[in-house]
């Protein structure tokens, strides 16, 4: 949810199937270490928090991402990480977040003008979400994310120099990257050359770790010891 309204889903063609992005939740992990084996994600050498690298190996050791790419966003870390299908990592760089910190979209946001939203509404919802590629009114390239709360991964917006975004990008203090309505803004390179040639002609999986809540409030809870192919949890 960005200025000029670049990702709002209610102005977006019916054309973009609401059921194919609509968001919902699976288990999640609560484990970081693995099991003799069992698989996990391969994070190369980033600084990743226990939270982000129990979903990740979850994720790749539970085939939750059904065979498609996945994106982990780490909100308290203000930080996404790209995988490959199998659980390889593609990229990772910081991310501009909601300015509020909750893991719930206010009912009816999605369709609600930009300048009647409060600060206090401007969150990025956490959860599992199904999520493709698309354009938004403007013709530029969007990931959407939740499509009925308008909430989408895209580059960086810096039609607004007071909010100074670029800044907040390259800055080391996560709480300095909370400035959007709700959309994950990330580097253009980034976007550029990972997002896009991965998620190109496929759906893929994007979950988004809460910063107010317990994984286990959101994800619901894996046993290690349940069988792979267990239900999952599913609650929204």
């Amino acid at each position: 949810m960005e200025t000029s309204r670049l990702c709002w889903g209610r102005r977006i063609a019916k054309a973009l199937a609401v059921g194919l992005l609509a968001a919902h939740l699976a288990s999640s992990p609560a484990y970081s270490a693995l099991p003799a084996g069992q698989n996990g994600a391969n994070f190369g050498t980033e600084t990743v928090s226990a939270q982000a690298r129990s979903l990740g190996n979850w994720v790749v050791d539970s085939g939750d991402s059904q065979g498609m790419p996945f994106v982990i966003v780490d909100k308290l870390q203000s930080k996404v990480f790209v995988f490959a299908a199998q659980g390889q990592l593609r990229g990772a760089a910081p991310a501009l977040l909601g300015l509020a910190s909750g893991d719930d979209s206010v009912p009816g946001i999605g369709s609600r003008a930009m300048s009647t939203i409060r600060p206090h509404e401007r969150t990025t919802p956490a959860g599992r979400f199904v999520a493709s590629m698309a354009r938004s009114l403007h013709g530029e390239e969007i990931l959407w994310i939740d499509y009925d709360a308008a909430i989408a991964l895209h580059r960086v917006i810096t039609n607004v120099p007071k909010e100074r975004r670029l800044q907040r990008l390259a800055s080391g203090a996560p709480l300095d990257r909370r400035i959007t309505y709700g959309c994950i803004n990330v580097p253009v390179k980034f976007f550029d050359t990972v997002i896009v040639p991965l998620f190109s002609g496929t759906q893929g999986i994007v979950y988004v770790l809460p910063d107010t809540r317990a994984s286990h409030d959101v994800f619901g809870s894996y046993d290690l010891n349940e069988s792979k192919s267990a239900t999952p949890t599913v609650s929204r």
